[in-house]
């Protein structure tokens, strides 16, 4: 495939952590958890997390066609899996559903800490009674091939394993890295190998769960502040920054001023800032005219909720 082919685009579902949350305060970025959807030629459709907006993506699909899909889940808290039982398409005979994840230790494995969340008295019904077929693959890091995308793994700080995903296609690429432990004195280091997986992206998708204030309070809770997630970006040299993982707590119009703070706090001019919103589809695409090689750029191509 030539290296200007048809564009990558991601689109998202659930934005928020911790917890959904539903409200006219929160309507217009959206109150589900972690969810997005990668598709690129080539491959299947990649699924980051299997939060609760899963629902929404699933709703989107043919509701007669099985569904073959590959989900990199960076860790178990609920606000990351609880959409897969939800998940129209793995109730379907025929549907394929390969979820990639770290082991997450408690002497369990990946498939049992699945079942074991997904059963009486925590839920109606097993996970094992959906009529699609659902496989699990442990991983801690490296890189494996998802059809003619390239995936990279490594830990990320957090509370309990987890992981961080690099998807590079045909020269674009995306970083994924939805919560992310920041020192918790508040300072700007960041690990060598969180740097090296984001360099060069052109869309990072990272933690911006506090403010600074709040940080101060929940140091230890596994996440970041929008400054840490600009200072990560701007480290990385990375194109495009999309704020995500908003607390539950923060209204839109407080997103809002959030995004627009980051933007005025960032100092590489050539970064570009948003605030990730349910409905909010992005291309990473070629600048268009001329023969020559040149910089994959990020678009949006559909926002259900323009602002």
């Amino acid at each position: 495939m030539a290296s200007g082919g048809p564009p990558l685009s991601v689109t998202f579902y659930g934005v928020r952590g911790s917890t959904p949350c539903s409200c006219d305060a929160n309507a217009r970025y959206g109150g589900n958890t972690s969810s997005v959807v990668v598709e690129a030629p080539g491959a299947p459709p990649i699924l980051l997390d299997l939060g609760t907006g899963l629902r929404l993506y699933g709703e989107s699909l043919p509701r007669d066609e099985p569904l073959r899909a590959v989900a990199l889940v960076t860790h178990l808290h609920w606000d990351h899996v609880q959409g897969l039982p939800f998940f129209g398409p793995v109730l379907r005979p025929g549907s394929r559903l390969e979820v990639y994840s770290p082991p997450p230790g408690c002497g369990m494995t990946l498939k049992q800490a699945f079942h074991q969340s997904m059963r009486p008295p925590y839920f109606p019904v097993d996970l094992s009674t959906l009529r699609g077929e659902i496989s699990f693959c442990e991983i801690r890091q490296g890189r494996f091939e998802v059809g003619d995308v390239s995936v990279g793994v490594i830990p990320i700080c957090h509370l309990g394993p987890t992981a961080g995903y690099r998807l590079d296609w045909h020269g674009r690429s995306i970083v994924f890295i939805p919560d992310h432990q920041q020192p918790c004195d508040g300072g700007t280091e960041v690990d060598p190998a969180v740097l090296e997986l984001a360099r060069g992206a052109d869309l990072l998708i990272h933690d911006a769960q506090y403010t600074a204030e709040e940080f101060e309070v929940k140091a230890d809770w596994g996440h970041s502040t929008v400054e840490y997630a600009v200072n990560v970006a701007e480290r990385a040299g990375v194109g495009t920054l999309a704020l995500f993982h908003h607390d539950p707590a923060h209204s839109d119009d407080f997103v809002d001023h959030l995004a627009m703070e980051a933007r005025a706090a960032c100092r590489t001019r050539s970064l570009d800032i948003l605030a990730a919103r349910e409905g909010l589809r992005l291309v990473i695409d070629r600048h268009p005219g001329g023969n020559a090689p040149a910089p994959p750029i990020v678009r949006v191509a559909t926002d259900l909720c323009p602002r």
